[in-house]
């Protein structure tokens, strides 16, 4: 299976690289992304592809069911907020974008299966973070897709809130200097849904929280 990955690195290294080595060898010196777009993990998910775009355009920032945790410092790891914290306060970029997806596998766990998940788990502790999206889910239609397209972009709207936790963004967000957006990508469609829209955005959340 290796063998596939270096033949593709071989197609690289012999096209895209020798044809912009001069942009790359730009980009070694300093980069100065555009967007940071937090999305997930999921395989089926490309943002450079999907948007696009350039190699240095976008910080990534992946991690099952594209979440943003809510800003502490208590504990050791937090890798999303180290990530966040560099892109702004390092790096100054200007957006930030949650970008879920349509058949998300962590929102689906946590619909489904949050109570039979072991609390134990990473994930279950991950997915701990949007916990009252499960409850948006009607238990006679988990079946339906558009159940949990609406159960990912609640997803999306508290990533949206939590991101508003941490003091470095909220201060450039107040300030003018950064935006926050919100995107639904459906891996089925192609199509794209912003859900940034803050009055949306709090009645997806108010509705999970009641």
């Amino acid at each position: 299976m290796t063998d596939e990955l270096l033949a593709g690195y071989q197609r690289f290294k012999e096209g895209y690289f020798s044809e912009n080595r001069d942009k790359l060898r730009q980009l070694a010196e300093e980069q100065k992304p555009k967007h940071v777009l937090i999305t997930c993990c999921d395989a089926r998910m490309e943002p450079a592809l999907i948007f696009d775009t350039e190699p240095g355009e976008l910080f990534v920032i992946r991690n099952v069911a594209n979440l943003v945790p809510p800003y502490e410092i208590e504990g050791s790891y937090h890798g999303t907020s180290a990530a966040l914290e560099f892109a702004i306060t390092v790096l100054e970029v200007p957006e930030i974008i949650v970008l879920g997806h349509s058949r998300c596998g962590g929102i689906r766990s946590l619909v489904m299966d949050a109570k039979k998940l072991p609390q134990d788990t990473f994930i279950s502790r991950w997915m701990s973070i949007v916990a009252p999206v499960a409850e948006l889910a009607d238990p006679n239609r988990l079946h339906d897709y558009a159940t949990f397209n609406y159960c990912e972009q609640a997803a999306v709207g508290f990533s949206l809130q939590n991101l508003m936790t941490f003091p470095f963004i909220k201060e450039r967000v107040e300030a003018g200097k950064l935006t926050l957006k919100g995107w639904h990508y459906n891996i089925v469609t192609g199509s794209l849904k912003q859900i940034h829209d803050q009055d949306t955005i709090s009645t997806i959340v108010e509705e999970a929280q009641d």
